[in-house]
Protein backbone atom coordinates (compact mmCIF):
# COMPACT_ATOMS: atom_id res chain seq x y z
CA UNK A 1 0.00 0.00 0.00
CA UNK A 2 1.36 3.42 -0.94
CA UNK A 3 1.44 6.29 1.52
CA UNK A 4 -1.40 7.99 -0.38
CA UNK A 5 -3.54 4.84 -0.24
CA UNK A 6 -2.85 4.56 3.48
CA UNK A 7 -3.94 8.16 4.02
CA UNK A 8 -7.13 7.54 2.06
CA UNK A 9 -7.86 4.48 4.17
CA UNK A 10 -7.36 6.51 7.34
CA UNK A 11 -9.89 9.06 6.08
CA UNK A 12 -12.40 6.25 5.45
CA UNK A 13 -11.87 4.84 8.95
CA UNK A 14 -12.46 8.27 10.52
CA UNK A 15 -15.60 8.89 8.48
CA UNK A 16 -13.92 11.78 6.65
CA UNK A 17 -13.67 10.30 3.15
CA UNK A 18 -15.31 12.51 0.52
CA UNK A 19 -16.67 11.72 -2.92
CA UNK A 20 -18.12 13.77 -5.74
CA UNK A 21 -21.86 13.63 -6.40
CA UNK A 22 -23.07 14.27 -9.94
CA UNK A 23 -25.74 16.90 -10.62
CA UNK A 24 -27.28 16.44 -14.05
CA UNK A 25 -28.69 19.71 -15.37
CA UNK A 26 -28.78 23.29 -14.08
CA UNK A 27 -29.02 24.43 -10.47
CA UNK A 28 -32.50 24.97 -9.07
CA UNK A 29 -34.70 24.17 -6.07
CA UNK A 30 -34.96 20.61 -7.44
CA UNK A 31 -32.16 18.89 -9.35
CA UNK A 32 -31.33 15.54 -10.89
CA UNK A 33 -28.78 13.80 -8.71
CA UNK A 34 -27.39 10.70 -10.43
CA UNK A 35 -30.59 10.48 -12.48
CA UNK A 36 -33.03 11.02 -9.59
CA UNK A 37 -34.93 14.21 -8.75
CA UNK A 38 -34.23 15.52 -5.25
CA UNK A 39 -35.00 18.67 -3.30
CA UNK A 40 -31.75 20.65 -3.27
CA UNK A 41 -31.03 22.04 0.19
CA UNK A 42 -27.25 22.50 0.06
CA UNK A 43 -26.68 24.97 -2.79
CA UNK A 44 -25.30 28.49 -2.29
CA UNK A 45 -27.30 29.68 -5.31
CA UNK A 46 -29.57 31.43 -2.84
CA UNK A 47 -31.61 33.52 -5.28
CA UNK A 48 -31.85 30.78 -7.93
CA UNK A 49 -30.03 32.92 -10.50
CA UNK A 50 -27.46 30.44 -11.82
CA UNK A 51 -30.11 28.77 -13.96
CA UNK A 52 -32.18 31.88 -14.70
CA UNK A 53 -32.63 32.18 -18.51
CA UNK A 54 -31.68 35.88 -18.42
CA UNK A 55 -28.41 35.13 -16.67
CA UNK A 56 -27.59 32.23 -19.00
CA UNK A 57 -28.38 34.31 -22.08
CA UNK A 58 -26.18 37.16 -20.79
CA UNK A 59 -23.28 34.73 -20.31
CA UNK A 60 -23.72 33.44 -23.86
CA UNK A 61 -23.95 36.95 -25.29
CA UNK A 62 -20.76 37.99 -23.48
CA UNK A 63 -18.94 34.94 -24.83
CA UNK A 64 -20.03 35.74 -28.38
CA UNK A 65 -19.00 39.40 -28.12
CA UNK A 66 -15.86 39.23 -25.96
CA UNK A 67 -14.71 35.60 -26.17
CA UNK A 68 -14.68 32.67 -23.78
CA UNK A 69 -11.63 33.83 -21.83
CA UNK A 70 -9.66 36.98 -21.01
CA UNK A 71 -6.37 35.53 -22.28
CA UNK A 72 -4.05 37.01 -19.65
CA UNK A 73 -3.88 38.74 -16.29
CA UNK A 74 -5.43 42.18 -16.00
CA UNK A 75 -2.00 43.82 -15.79
CA UNK A 76 -0.90 42.33 -19.11
CA UNK A 77 -3.58 42.12 -21.79
CA UNK A 78 -6.56 40.73 -19.92
CA UNK A 79 -8.16 44.01 -18.82
CA UNK A 80 -11.40 44.30 -20.81
CA UNK A 81 -14.40 46.61 -20.78
CA UNK A 82 -16.66 44.06 -19.02
CA UNK A 83 -14.24 43.95 -16.08
CA UNK A 84 -14.44 47.70 -15.59
CA UNK A 85 -18.20 47.74 -16.07
CA UNK A 86 -18.80 45.04 -13.48
CA UNK A 87 -16.39 46.65 -11.00
CA UNK A 88 -18.22 49.96 -11.30
CA UNK A 89 -21.59 48.26 -10.78
CA UNK A 90 -20.35 46.31 -7.74
CA UNK A 91 -18.80 49.39 -6.13
CA UNK A 92 -22.05 51.34 -6.56
CA UNK A 93 -24.12 48.40 -5.28
CA UNK A 94 -21.98 48.09 -2.15
CA UNK A 95 -21.54 51.83 -1.59
CA UNK A 96 -17.79 52.09 -2.22
CA UNK A 97 -15.48 54.13 -4.45
CA UNK A 98 -13.92 51.17 -6.22
CA UNK A 99 -14.10 47.42 -6.62
CA UNK A 100 -11.52 44.93 -7.89
CA UNK A 101 -12.36 41.56 -9.43
CA UNK A 102 -10.63 38.31 -8.48
CA UNK A 103 -10.93 34.80 -9.87
CA UNK A 104 -12.68 33.38 -6.78
CA UNK A 105 -13.61 34.24 -3.22
CA UNK A 106 -10.68 32.17 -2.00
CA UNK A 107 -8.28 34.21 -4.14
CA UNK A 108 -9.85 37.49 -3.07
CA UNK A 109 -9.42 36.74 0.61
CA UNK A 110 -5.87 35.44 0.47
CA UNK A 111 -4.93 38.29 -1.88
CA UNK A 112 -6.42 41.10 0.17
CA UNK A 113 -5.30 39.84 3.58
CA UNK A 114 -1.73 39.08 2.49
CA UNK A 115 -1.48 42.45 0.73
CA UNK A 116 -2.79 44.50 3.65
CA UNK A 117 -0.69 42.90 6.40
CA UNK A 118 2.79 41.47 6.77
CA UNK A 119 5.65 40.66 9.13
CA UNK A 120 5.63 42.74 12.29
CA UNK A 121 1.86 43.31 12.04
CA UNK A 122 -1.14 41.51 13.55
CA UNK A 123 -4.26 39.94 12.06
CA UNK A 124 -7.18 39.34 14.43
CA UNK A 125 -9.37 36.54 13.07
CA UNK A 126 -12.67 35.08 14.33
CA UNK A 127 -12.21 31.43 15.29
CA UNK A 128 -14.95 30.31 12.86
CA UNK A 129 -13.75 32.25 9.83
CA UNK A 130 -13.73 30.55 6.42
CA UNK A 131 -10.66 28.55 5.32
CA UNK A 132 -9.78 31.22 2.75
CA UNK A 133 -9.42 33.77 5.55
CA UNK A 134 -7.35 31.35 7.63
CA UNK A 135 -5.04 30.70 4.68
CA UNK A 136 -4.83 34.42 3.92
CA UNK A 137 -3.62 35.00 7.47
CA UNK A 138 -0.97 32.32 7.04
CA UNK A 139 0.26 33.76 3.76
CA UNK A 140 0.45 37.27 5.19
CA UNK A 141 3.23 36.16 7.55
CA UNK A 142 1.82 38.55 10.13
CA UNK A 143 1.13 37.36 13.66
CA UNK A 144 -2.34 35.80 13.66
CA UNK A 145 -4.39 36.15 16.84
CA UNK A 146 -7.67 34.23 16.98
CA UNK A 147 -10.55 35.64 19.02
CA UNK A 148 -13.57 33.73 20.31
CA UNK A 149 -16.47 33.53 17.89
CA UNK A 150 -18.36 36.84 17.68
CA UNK A 151 -16.90 37.86 21.06
CA UNK A 152 -16.17 41.59 20.85
CA UNK A 153 -15.01 41.74 24.48
CA UNK A 154 -12.40 39.08 23.87
CA UNK A 155 -11.28 40.86 20.71
CA UNK A 156 -10.93 44.15 22.59
CA UNK A 157 -8.70 42.54 25.22
CA UNK A 158 -6.46 41.22 22.43
CA UNK A 159 -6.40 44.56 20.62
CA UNK A 160 -5.43 46.28 23.83
CA UNK A 161 -2.47 43.93 24.16
CA UNK A 162 -1.31 44.82 20.63
CA UNK A 163 -1.90 48.57 20.90
CA UNK A 164 0.39 50.52 18.60
CA UNK A 165 1.00 47.59 16.21
CA UNK A 166 -0.49 47.88 12.70
CA UNK A 167 -3.49 45.54 12.75
CA UNK A 168 -6.25 44.05 10.62
CA UNK A 169 -9.50 42.57 11.97
CA UNK A 170 -11.00 39.95 9.65
CA UNK A 171 -14.41 38.34 9.89
CA UNK A 172 -17.09 36.64 7.87
CA UNK A 173 -20.26 38.73 7.64
CA UNK A 174 -22.45 35.61 7.66
CA UNK A 175 -20.65 32.51 8.90
CA UNK A 176 -20.88 29.82 6.25
CA UNK A 177 -21.27 26.80 8.52
CA UNK A 178 -23.29 28.38 11.34
CA UNK A 179 -25.62 30.86 9.68
CA UNK A 180 -25.11 33.59 12.26
CA UNK A 181 -24.04 37.20 11.65
CA UNK A 182 -20.94 39.00 12.90
CA UNK A 183 -21.43 41.97 15.29
CA UNK A 184 -20.13 44.38 12.67
CA UNK A 185 -20.97 47.65 14.42
CA UNK A 186 -18.99 46.54 17.49
CA UNK A 187 -16.09 45.33 15.37
CA UNK A 188 -15.88 48.60 13.45
CA UNK A 189 -16.01 50.63 16.66
CA UNK A 190 -13.11 48.57 18.04
CA UNK A 191 -11.17 48.94 14.80
CA UNK A 192 -11.49 52.72 14.95
CA UNK A 193 -10.66 52.89 18.65
CA UNK A 194 -7.48 50.85 18.28
CA UNK A 195 -6.35 52.10 14.86
CA UNK A 196 -6.98 48.80 13.04
CA UNK A 197 -8.48 48.10 9.62
CA UNK A 198 -11.58 45.92 9.27
CA UNK A 199 -12.13 43.42 6.43
CA UNK A 200 -15.51 41.69 6.11
CA UNK A 201 -16.18 38.72 3.85
CA UNK A 202 -19.75 39.07 2.51
CA UNK A 203 -19.78 35.82 0.51
CA UNK A 204 -22.92 34.48 2.20
CA UNK A 205 -24.46 37.89 2.99
CA UNK A 206 -24.68 39.45 -0.47
CA UNK A 207 -28.13 38.79 -1.89
CA UNK A 208 -29.39 37.60 1.50
CA UNK A 209 -29.16 40.48 3.98
CA UNK A 210 -29.49 44.24 3.99
CA UNK A 211 -31.51 46.63 1.83
CA UNK A 212 -31.92 45.07 -1.61
CA UNK A 213 -29.56 42.23 -0.66
CA UNK A 214 -26.54 44.52 -0.31
CA UNK A 215 -25.15 42.43 2.54
CA UNK A 216 -24.43 42.37 6.25
CA UNK A 217 -22.38 45.57 6.15
CA UNK A 218 -25.31 47.44 4.59
CA UNK A 219 -27.72 45.79 7.04
CA UNK A 220 -25.62 47.25 9.86
CA UNK A 221 -25.73 50.70 8.22
CA UNK A 222 -21.98 50.68 7.59
CA UNK A 223 -21.72 50.81 3.78
CA UNK A 224 -18.54 52.65 2.80
CA UNK A 225 -17.24 52.65 6.39
CA UNK A 226 -15.81 49.13 6.71
CA UNK A 227 -12.32 49.35 5.18
CA UNK A 228 -12.56 46.35 2.82
CA UNK A 229 -15.59 44.29 1.84
CA UNK A 230 -14.92 41.03 -0.01
CA UNK A 231 -17.71 39.27 -1.85
CA UNK A 232 -18.35 36.53 -4.36
CA UNK A 233 -20.16 36.29 -7.68
CA UNK A 234 -20.56 32.54 -7.28
CA UNK A 235 -23.29 32.30 -4.65
CA UNK A 236 -26.38 34.54 -4.66
CA UNK A 237 -25.30 36.16 -7.94
CA UNK A 238 -25.21 32.80 -9.69
CA UNK A 239 -21.94 33.23 -11.60
CA UNK A 240 -18.26 32.76 -10.71
CA UNK A 241 -15.51 35.05 -9.44
CA UNK A 242 -15.19 37.53 -6.59
CA UNK A 243 -14.40 41.12 -5.72
CA UNK A 244 -13.01 43.43 -3.06
CA UNK A 245 -14.60 46.84 -2.45
CA UNK A 246 -12.71 49.68 -0.77
CA UNK A 247 -11.68 53.29 -1.28
CA UNK A 248 -9.75 54.15 -4.44
CA UNK A 249 -6.37 54.23 -2.70
CA UNK A 250 -6.80 50.75 -1.21
CA UNK A 251 -7.94 49.26 -4.51
CA UNK A 252 -4.92 50.76 -6.28
CA UNK A 253 -2.73 49.18 -3.63
CA UNK A 254 -4.39 45.79 -4.19
CA UNK A 255 -3.80 46.12 -7.94
CA UNK A 256 -0.11 46.47 -7.17
CA UNK A 257 0.29 44.05 -4.27
CA UNK A 258 -2.41 41.34 -4.30
CA UNK A 259 -0.59 38.37 -5.78
CA UNK A 260 -3.66 36.35 -6.85
CA UNK A 261 -4.79 39.38 -8.87
CA UNK A 262 -1.37 40.08 -10.38
CA UNK A 263 -0.48 36.50 -11.29
CA UNK A 264 -3.85 35.04 -12.37
CA UNK A 265 -5.63 35.16 -15.70
CA UNK A 266 -8.56 37.58 -15.45
CA UNK A 267 -12.12 36.21 -15.03
CA UNK A 268 -13.67 35.28 -18.37
CA UNK A 269 -16.33 37.43 -20.09
CA UNK A 270 -19.15 34.84 -19.75
CA UNK A 271 -18.92 34.97 -15.95
CA UNK A 272 -18.86 38.76 -16.04
CA UNK A 273 -21.89 38.95 -18.30
CA UNK A 274 -23.77 36.55 -16.06
CA UNK A 275 -22.93 38.55 -12.93
CA UNK A 276 -24.03 41.83 -14.53
CA UNK A 277 -27.37 40.27 -15.48
CA UNK A 278 -27.77 38.84 -11.98
CA UNK A 279 -27.18 42.30 -10.48
CA UNK A 280 -29.84 43.70 -12.81
CA UNK A 281 -32.32 41.08 -11.63
CA UNK A 282 -31.48 41.56 -7.95
CA UNK A 283 -31.96 45.32 -8.20
CA UNK A 284 -35.23 44.91 -10.15
CA UNK A 285 -36.60 42.09 -7.97
CA UNK A 286 -35.63 42.76 -4.33
CA UNK A 287 -38.56 40.59 -3.27
CA UNK A 288 -36.28 37.60 -3.91
CA UNK A 289 -34.32 38.62 -0.81
CA UNK A 290 -37.52 38.76 1.24
CA UNK A 291 -38.64 35.33 0.00
CA UNK A 292 -35.25 33.89 0.90
CA UNK A 293 -35.57 35.17 4.48
CA UNK A 294 -39.14 33.87 4.75
CA UNK A 295 -38.11 30.43 3.50
CA UNK A 296 -35.25 30.31 6.00
CA UNK A 297 -37.67 31.04 8.84
CA UNK A 298 -40.07 28.38 7.57
CA UNK A 299 -37.34 25.73 7.48
CA UNK A 300 -35.95 26.61 10.91
CA UNK A 301 -39.43 26.42 12.43
CA UNK A 302 -40.24 23.12 10.71
CA UNK A 303 -36.97 21.54 11.81
CA UNK A 304 -37.48 22.77 15.37
CA UNK A 305 -40.92 21.15 15.38
CA UNK A 306 -39.15 17.86 14.64
CA UNK A 307 -36.73 18.41 17.51
CA UNK A 308 -33.90 19.57 15.25
CA UNK A 309 -32.82 23.02 16.41
CA UNK A 310 -30.40 25.18 14.43
CA UNK A 311 -28.82 27.04 17.34
CA UNK A 312 -27.62 30.53 16.42
CA UNK A 313 -28.76 30.58 12.81
CA UNK A 314 -30.65 33.69 11.69
CA UNK A 315 -30.05 33.40 7.95
CA UNK A 316 -30.56 31.11 4.96
CA UNK A 317 -27.86 28.78 6.33
CA UNK A 318 -29.52 26.36 8.75
CA UNK A 319 -27.12 23.82 10.35
CA UNK A 320 -28.27 20.91 12.50
CA UNK A 321 -25.32 19.76 14.60
CA UNK A 322 -25.01 15.99 15.04
CA UNK A 323 -21.54 15.70 16.58
CA UNK A 324 -19.49 12.88 15.10
CA UNK A 325 -18.80 12.40 11.41
CA UNK A 326 -20.25 8.90 10.90
CA UNK A 327 -23.80 9.52 12.20
CA UNK A 328 -23.81 12.84 10.36
CA UNK A 329 -23.17 11.12 7.06
CA UNK A 330 -25.65 8.37 7.86
CA UNK A 331 -28.31 11.03 8.43
CA UNK A 332 -27.29 12.67 5.15
CA UNK A 333 -27.73 9.40 3.24
CA UNK A 334 -31.04 8.53 4.94
CA UNK A 335 -32.41 11.99 4.09
CA UNK A 336 -31.23 11.57 0.51
CA UNK A 337 -33.08 8.27 0.27
CA UNK A 338 -36.20 10.30 1.05
CA UNK A 339 -35.40 12.80 -1.69
CA UNK A 340 -33.82 15.53 0.47
CA UNK A 341 -30.28 16.56 -0.45
CA UNK A 342 -28.64 18.36 2.49
CA UNK A 343 -24.90 17.78 2.68
CA UNK A 344 -23.16 16.48 5.78
CA UNK A 345 -20.27 18.71 6.86
CA UNK A 346 -17.29 17.23 8.70
CA UNK A 347 -13.81 18.27 9.89
CA UNK A 348 -11.71 20.05 8.82
CA UNK A 349 -14.53 22.26 7.50
CA UNK A 350 -15.95 22.41 11.04
CA UNK A 351 -14.26 21.71 14.40
CA UNK A 352 -13.91 18.14 15.66
CA UNK A 353 -17.08 16.91 17.33
CA UNK A 354 -19.33 19.42 15.56
CA UNK A 355 -20.19 17.62 12.31
CA UNK A 356 -23.55 18.73 11.03
CA UNK A 357 -26.20 18.55 8.36
CA UNK A 358 -26.06 21.97 6.70
CA UNK A 359 -29.27 23.12 5.02
CA UNK A 360 -29.36 26.12 2.70
CA UNK A 361 -32.62 27.41 1.29
CA UNK A 362 -33.32 29.22 -1.97
CA UNK A 363 -35.76 32.03 -2.68
CA UNK A 364 -37.66 29.75 -5.05
CA UNK A 365 -38.30 26.89 -2.64
CA UNK A 366 -41.96 26.49 -1.65
CA UNK A 367 -42.70 26.66 2.10
CA UNK A 368 -44.74 23.44 1.95
CA UNK A 369 -41.88 21.47 0.42
CA UNK A 370 -39.52 22.83 3.08
CA UNK A 371 -41.89 21.65 5.80
CA UNK A 372 -42.16 18.23 4.18
CA UNK A 373 -38.37 18.03 3.93
CA UNK A 374 -37.99 18.87 7.62
CA UNK A 375 -40.41 16.08 8.51
CA UNK A 376 -38.54 13.62 6.29
CA UNK A 377 -35.23 14.53 7.93
CA UNK A 378 -36.87 14.13 11.33
CA UNK A 379 -38.03 10.66 10.32
CA UNK A 380 -34.50 9.79 9.19
CA UNK A 381 -33.04 11.07 12.49
CA UNK A 382 -35.47 8.95 14.50
CA UNK A 383 -34.75 5.94 12.30
CA UNK A 384 -31.06 5.97 13.21
CA UNK A 385 -31.61 6.88 16.87
CA UNK A 386 -30.64 10.55 16.81
CA UNK A 387 -34.14 11.54 17.93
CA UNK A 388 -36.59 9.63 20.09
CA UNK A 389 -39.78 11.45 19.18
CA UNK A 390 -40.76 14.67 17.43
CA UNK A 391 -41.33 17.78 19.50
CA UNK A 392 -45.02 18.65 19.64
CA UNK A 393 -45.60 22.33 18.95
CA UNK A 394 -47.47 24.15 21.69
Amino acid sequence: MTDVAARLEELRERGLYRRLRLIEGPQGPRVLLSGREVLLLCSNDYLDLAGDPRVREAAAAAALRWGAGAGASRLISGNMRPHRELEARLAAFKGYERALLFGSGYLANIGAIAALTGPGEVVFSDELNHASIIDGCRLARAETVVYRHNDARHLESLLRGAAGTPSLIVTDGVFSMDGDVAPLAQLLELARRYGARLLVDEAHATGALGPGGRGAVAAAGLSGEVDVVVGTLGKALGSYGAYACANAETVEYLVNRARPFIFSTAPGPPALGAALAALDILEAEPERVERLAANARALREALAAEGLVATGSTTQIVPIEVGEAEPTMELCERALERGVFAQGIRPPTVPEGSSRLRFTVMATHEPDELRRAAHQVGEAAREIGLLKAPTIAA
